[in-house]
């Protein structure tokens, strides 16, 4: 059992790791807890300093999701450690230890996570993001969607206990996260997605 929490605790490390503040820094961008909307995530980013940034973002804020998931199912760990490294990568997102607790919302760390308990499941939360962003353009209403599905998306294709309830709690907490802008969506107020004007 201390084999178990001890990779429950690494994935909490490894996702405290905040790809936005990182990225930022390298780049030599603005800190993203302090300019624009002031979540260091994925679509601030893309807002402050382009889309190079927005992309290493990306990809680095869905590996932290992903890489613990596949690392303890290589250990030979089951379905129940696989997802409480999970949501211990996504909690270390939302609240880093590294970064003050400070974190972002969680989307891309969130679909890191399910592209590792199931790829189908994964890209499936993918693609409603991607067809909401592209019909309506607002990127939190797009992962509220896509969130929201997620649950049925894994109850559907791979029921098992231990994933259905992981996926129900991020989407729990990323709707928690998003309670600004579920406001701001109701009040009209909500800012689309747009490229940056910054060179890349």
């Amino acid at each position: 059992m201390l084999f178990e929490i001890t990779m429950i605790i690494i994935a909490y490390l490894f996702g405290s790791l905040s790809a936005a503040v990182i990225t930022c820094r390298l780049l030599g961008l603005p800190d993203p807890r302090t300019e624009g909307s002031r979540n260091p995530g994925t679509t601030n980013v893309l807002r402050i300093g382009g889309k190079k940034a927005a992309i290493y973002t990306l990809a680095g804020d869905m590996l932290k999701g992903l890489i613990p998931v596949l690392l303890v199912r290589a250990l030979g760990l089951g379905p129940e450690i696989q997802a409480a490294a999970g949501v211990a990568a996504f909690l270390g997102h939302l609240y880093p230890v590294f970064f003050g607790f400070q974190g972002g919302k969680g989307v891309a760390t969130a679909l890191g996570v399910l592209l590792g308990i199931d790829w189908i499941v994964g890209l499936l939360t993918i693609g409603t993001w991607l067809v909401m962003a592209f019909l309506l353009r607002y990127s939190s209403l797009s992962a509220l969607t896509a969130t929201l599905l997620a649950p049925l998306y894994i109850w559907w294709l791979n029921p098992e206990p231990a994933y259905i309830t992981a996926t129900v709690a991020m989407t729990v907490l990323l709707y928690w996260r998003h309670r600004s802008n579920i406001r701001a969506l109701l009040d009209g107020t909500e800012e689309k997605i747009r490229l940056s004007s910054k060179s890349d």
